[in-house]
């Protein structure tokens, strides 16, 4: 008698799942139950249509160094599916993927659609059933150890193993299995947003971007680098995702308001800051502050440093008090803006929360507390800093799962 295995989560970890499962036992039967009227709708509008398949880490250990949370549980199942097995895994179903320059990695088509395309024509051909608009209202376990579910449509289905593969429980439902069968859910809240920031400094320089800046949370004991881009609703960019990542929940503590600290010189020292302030009044002592941008800055956003630091607006560099150039080095090694809500990282909606990495096997992706039931993706607390990350968590715990799913 056939195996029957049913994956509630059409999304990219249960749709590699299913694959992987029935490409190692063709007899089973798997159904994917997907609750909207598409699958693979975060496939679809990854990085910007293009879909950021992974991300070009190779080594298992520096892989699991990006994900604020999962990292030391992660380690384990990227020395058994990582980034490079991904890549393989699609260039052996006719996918090539190519590296940008900050490490991203795209169907070299630049669209979306080529992934789509790729898992679903697997899924077909494997035999892979797929129900669309199709919700589990109940799901209970029997005393034979099977899994009977109530659909939305008002049918009964049974599975042998179930995985659960519903993205992030930030929906009731997705939470609402889990504890149905025994499961515990850690709260739902964003892991990737820019900064709402109100200040009269960033008045009129939305556009202006920095290949390097550093930031920190200092309430929270946080810090990240990398780029900047001032927009109309305040700070966005690389290194305000990553910050947000790593402070997702301490955030949400403080209803998103909380102070953050911009280095724009991105770590230049003290001394080499000082010894320009000495080279300028030397050599441009009659030469205004304000008009001279210095450590390659964008003259719209120097000519506001100077006021910013308390200087009069005429002040030249050969006039330049000592406590004025520590208060200018201040301002530009650690300007202070009050962070008063969010924006999410476009529909790129990623959150931390889910069911406890404690409450699963990661060898297996199986319950620890309800054998035959199987997580894999966002439904975990576990989560990426932005860059293919989150996908590749969907890879490779679908794989472990989908593998476990077939033995």
């Amino acid at each position: 008698m056939s195996k029957q295995i049913v994956i509630v989560g059409g999304g990219a970890a249960g749709f590699f799942a299913a694959i992987i499962c029935a490409e190692n036992t063709p007899s089973a039967q798997i159904t994917i139950l997907e609750a909207t009227s598409r699958v693979l709708a975060k496939v679809k509008i990854s990085g910007g249509g293009r879909c950021n398949v992974t991300h070009a880490c190779f080594d298992p250990k520096s892989l699991a160094e990006y994900y604020p949370r999962g990292r030391r549980e992660l380690t384990g199942p990227f020395h058994h599916w990582q980034a490079q097995d991904t890549v393989d895994w699609f260039a052996s179903h006719g996918v090539k993927l190519k590296t940008e320059a900050d490490g991203r990695m795209f169907p070299v088509t630049d669209s979306s659609q080529t992934i789509i395309d790729c898992l679903t024509g697997e899924a077909a051909r494997l035999g892979i059933s797929v129900r669309l608009n199709c919700t589990v209202q109940t799901v209970k376990k029997n005393d034979a150890g099977s899994f009977a579910l109530s659909l939305s449509d008002g049918s009964q289905l049974a599975a042998e193993k179930l995985l659960l593969a519903t993205g992030g429980t930030r929906l009731a439902q997705s939470a609402v299995l889990p504890a149905a069968l025994g499961h515990e859910t850690m709260p739902a809240v964003p892991s990737l947003f820019s900064f709402h920031v109100r200040h009269p400094f960033l008045n009129g320089l939305a556009g202006i971007s920095f290949k390097s800046v550093q930031l920190q949370a200092p309430a929270q004991e946080l810090a990240s680098e990398g780029a900047l881009l001032i927009t109309h609703e305040g700070l966005s960019g690389p290194s305000v995702l990553k910050l947000s990542a790593w402070g997702a929940r301490a955030f949400a503590g403080t209803s998103y308001h909380f102070q953050v600290l911009v280095d724009w010189t991105n770590g230049l020292d003290a001394t080499s800051m000082h010894n320009t302030f000495a080279r300028y009044r030397h050599q441009h002592g009659r030469r205004r502050i304000a008009t001279s941008a210095l450590f390659n800055l964008p003259q719209r956003l120097w000519e506001r440093i100077p006021a910013q630091a308390g200087l009069p607006e005429e002040r030249c560099w050969a006039e330049l008090r000592r406590p004025e150039e520590e208060s200018l080095l201040q301002t530009l090694t650690a300007q202070s803006f009050r962070v008063e809500g969010k924006s999410l990282n476009k529909d790129e909606f990623v959150t931390c929360g889910g069911v406890p990495t404690r409450e699963i096997d990661f060898r297996t992706m199986q319950s620890k507390l309800c054998p035959g039931l199987y997580f894999a993706g966002e439904i975990i607390d576990i989560d990426g800093l932005t860059g293919g990350f989150n996908f590749q968590n969907a890879w490779t715990t679908g794989y472990l799962a989908g593998k476990a799913l077939a033995a």
